[in-house]
């Protein structure tokens, strides 16, 4: 449950804040009437997650048990591609996105005609990109989870980032957004890393990896990924009690490497540097 909904507050709040971007440009320029095509774009954008999180959901449940895993095992690797871009991503863009969504805005309200256009595809595109990233890892999560613990989560992590968002963009909420997206990229990261090693395990079950699957270590008896805390652990860090060796090495070369680019200090250009020291 911990896992889903971090993982939705922190893709609600970004999408939160490039709509509160938008729509407080608009108002702050004299162009409050277009903040309606900014809500058509969101719902577009929604609906477009929906049926592709639901068009997946049902394709998987008419596979046969093989299929099944290597579909598990494809949507995970999927997964992890598109949260470790995103982390990357957010951590790249964070400086300059504002004054990039205010360009865009201008550009889009400078056409001759259709200008609500291309107001809808600016957000539509936006909103997408978070919501497609969100459907994605958690058709991951719940194919790794099982009950009713992941979507409710998933479903408290939405409602926080909306209340969340609504106040920042009415002032009454500061955040520190540095430090929490920093947080909970390296948490991610880690997320990401359990989701890897699950889709080596998936691709062993539907007989496409068979190589280096010895056990490192059988702690079966001690930790059991069926108790309570085992569950806790599978959810969080993709623990398993008898990981083998593909596993273990997938999740710590992915962790490191990572982790390393994720937290090294940002290179500063040289034309910035050298300004700095006249």
């Amino acid at each position: 449950m911990l896992v889903p909904f971090l993982i939705m507050l922190r893709e609600g709040i970004e999408a939160a804040l490039i709509v509160g971007i938008v729509a407080g440009y608009l108002k702050q320029t004299g162009r409050g009437q277009w903040l309606g095509v900014v809500w058509l774009g969101i719902l577009l954008a929604a609906g477009l997650s929906l049926f592709v999180g639901a068009a997946l959901q049902f394709a998987s449940a008419e596979f046969p048990q093989k299929l099944q895993e290597l579909f598990e095992a494809l949507v995970g690797l999927l997964a992890v591609c598109v949260l470790t871009s995103m982390v990357f991503w957010m951590r790249k863009a964070a400086r300059s996105i504002a004054n990039e969504l205010r360009a865009s805005v201008d550009a889009a309200l400078a056409q001759p005609g259709h200008k609500a256009y291309g107001l809808i595809a600016m957000i539509f595109f936006a909103v997408a990109r978070e919501g497609l990233e969100s459907v994605f890892f958690l058709l991951a999560t719940f194919q790794q989870s099982e009950g009713l613990a992941a979507p409710l989560g998933a479903l408290l992590g939405l409602v926080c980032a909306a209340v969340i968002g609504y106040g920042i963009y009415v002032g009454g909420v500061r955040l520190n957004l540095r430090r929490f997206f920093r947080w909970t990229g390296i948490f991610i990261l880690v997320v990401a890393a359990g989701i890897l090693a699950g889709s080596i395990r998936a691709l062993h079950e539907a007989g496409l990896w068979n190589h280096f699957q010895s056990v490192v270590v059988d702690l079966s008896g001690i930790l059991p990924v069926g108790s309570a805390v085992g569950t806790l652990f599978s959810g969080i860090f993709g623990y398993q009690d008898t990981p083998t060796v593909s596993e273990v090495c997938a999740y710590s070369v992915f962790l490191v490497v990572t982790l390393y680019l994720f937290l090294r200090p940002a290179r500063v250009p040289a034309v910035a540097a050298e300004y700095s020291r006249s």
